[in-house]
């Protein structure tokens, strides 16, 4: 497995962790600001530029926000 196919796996699987709260993408979003290498969150940015098919909708928000 590659690292973003690895990525992409932690951010759904992160995003799914939170899904019963109501504010998931902000507390997906705070966990991957939070522990996430600034290089991680590069990677997952440049994924979600060109697509980012294989992210949740909540984890594909998240990582924007986490980006930002």
């Amino acid at each position: 497995m590659s690292d973003i196919e690895q990525m992409i796996k932690m951010a759904n699987q992160i995003a799914e962790n939170f899904s019963f709260h109501d504010d998931q993408v902000a507390r997906t979003a705070d966990h991957i600001q939070r522990f996430w290498a600034p290089q991680m969150r590069r990677k997952m940015a440049d994924y979600l530029d060109g697509g980012g098919s294989e992210l949740s909708e909540a984890a594909a928000q998240a990582l924007r926000q986490a980006s930002a």
